[in-house]
């Protein structure tokens, strides 16, 4: 599959696979563009084409949540196929101890990926299928 990528500027890195077996892009970091309490959101300085029938998640990265305490300030960001404005990415450091968010300019700051999305036709039920679980929640699985 080929992804339409824009780079606003010449200097903006373009998304990349850190090995063959990753299932995200990494995504980098081209400007901050602002700082909040405990908070930075930064320009990535990219614009993508995502097809039609596609959706792109937006996902911390796993060394930022282990090592820094940071994730993405919405937990995913959800990219639809008819957005076409740039990938703007918020970090929140959740251990208020690190007090700010150390991530530098022109570093990975996010992952993605391309998912298919099915479209569903909503169907009104007088009531649903039954299962063995049923309505037990949190907790009922032990």
């Amino acid at each position: 599959m080929k992804l339409n990528v824009l780079r606003m500027y010449d200097d903006v890195k373009m998304p990349v696979y850190a090995t063959d077996g990753s299932g995200c892009f990494d995504i980098f970091g081209y400007d901050m563009v602002d700082a909040g309490e405990h908070t930075e959101t930064f320009s990535t300085g990219l614009k993508f084409e995502v097809p039609q029938g596609h959706v792109m998640l937006v996902f911390s990265r796993s060394g930022h949540g282990f090592k820094k305490d940071i994730r993405l300030a919405n937990c995913v960001g959800v990219i639809d196929s008819d957005y076409r404005g740039e990938l703007l990415v918020k970090l929140r450091v959740d251990n208020e101890a690190m007090g700010y968010v150390d991530t530098r300019i022109h570093e990975r700051i996010a992952q993605a990926m391309i998912v298919p999305i099915p479209k569903v036709e909503f169907v009104d039920v007088p009531e649903l299928s039954s299962t063995e679980r049923g309505e037990n929640g949190f907790g009922s699985t032990n």
